[in-house]
């Protein structure tokens, strides 16, 4: 309980709440959320009544149960309005709650993630993301308690090793290593709030992210040098009924989708149909490499394409190139744990 007096408890909650309002108020606008805003809140006051905070309560209440898990994720990595503070803010906004549903403990999972990997350096290599250094980092969050991952939580290193042995995102979905991952999360019940726990958690979707990242840039690359090379060896249109698209699909089209993936996934990595659709893309265009002649130009097909249409990964390449490039004619997206 804590030993501030009420008007002191009432003062600080109410500068959470100005600190929150903008973000809310962002997203509401983002995704066309029905709901008036938030009168003094809005005016910006600096100190309220108590009565004031009661309704600015509320009207978080409300926009809680508006704001969709995918949509959080989807603003949080594409504003520019997200801050230590304002991540430490809504982080806490949500464990302060006195009953959480399953989209407010998906909405803390991810946000775990979010402020790990705001904080953490751009540049950390995977062996270095220990738990001891993740509850370091995750510290302001709890203040206390005992972040030692419980035993229960064993399975998760288990996954991760099966995530990085996967050398495609084809991979990646047979073995069902997300679905199993959410699975543990999901049956955890009241469990997950232990702070041991949501350190694990977030161990665990912090690394799986820069797998899903690493194996999707990979079948993204693949999949635009493939397009290139179908287009030298005067291919126009593709079958592509076994992604969800027409029989005669333009390839200036399927690129097109291609970078909007790019975007789609970096907010949503566990999307299932579109990842499957991009999966699918994958295989139509090596089964077209595979049976279309090269060009009558002689044009040698790079050890890279020929690696796509065989379906291997080429380390040789990765290395050469920067990391996480989708294609030439594309921006770069690194992988910082955020997705």
């Amino acid at each position: 309980m804590s030993t501030l007096p009420e008007a002191d408890e009432l003062a600080a909650e109410w500068q959470d709440f100005r600190l929150l309002y903008p973000l809310y108020s962002a997203l509401g606008r983002e995704f066309v959320i029905d709901l008036p805003p938030c009168s003094e809140l809005e005016a910006g006051i600096e100190s309220a009544t108590q009565e004031s905070v009661e309704q600015a309560r509320q009207w978080f209440v409300d926009m809680d149960q508006r704001i969709q898990v995918h949509q959080l994720r989807q603003f949080l990595q594409t504003t520019t309005l997200t801050s230590e503070d304002g991540l430490r803010a809504m982080l806490q906004h949500y464990l302060n709650k006195l009953q959480r549903s399953s989209s407010d403990r998906d909405k803390i999972d991810f946000l775990l993630v979010q402020f790990f990997s705001h904080c953490a350096p751009s540049r950390l290599e995977d062996d270095d993301v220990e738990i001891g250094y993740v509850a370091q980092v995750l510290e302001p969050i709890f203040s206390t308690g005992d972040f030692s991952a419980p035993d229960w939580l064993a399975p998760l290193d288990e996954y991760l090793r099966a995530a990085n042995d996967c050398r495609s995102l084809n991979d990646l979905l047979t073995k069902g290593i997300l679905e199993k991952g959410r699975k543990l999360k999901a049956g955890s019940g009241e469990k997950y709030f232990v702070p041991g726990a949501m350190v694990a958690f977030t161990r665990f979707s912090f690394l799986m992210r820069r797998v899903f990242f690493r194996l999707m840039h990979q079948d993204l690359n693949s999949i635009l040098d493939g397009l290139r090379e179908l287009e030298v060896r005067g291919v126009s249109t593709l079958d592509c009924r076994r992604a969800q698209f027409s029989v005669d699909e333009p390839i200036a089209r399927l690129r097109m989708i291609c970078h909007s993936w790019k975007v789609m996934f970096h907010a949503e990595y566990s999307s299932g149909q579109p990842l499957r659709m991009l999966v699918d893309l994958r295989a139509v265009i090596n089964a077209a490499l595979a049976r279309t002649p090269s060009s009558a130009s002689g044009k040698q097909v790079s050890p890279r394409t020929r690696a796509a249409a065989a379906g291997i990964h080429s380390s040789a390449s990765d290395s050469e190139s920067p990391e996480f490039v989708v294609s030439s004619d594309s921006p770069d997206l690194k992988d910082d744990g955020s997705a």
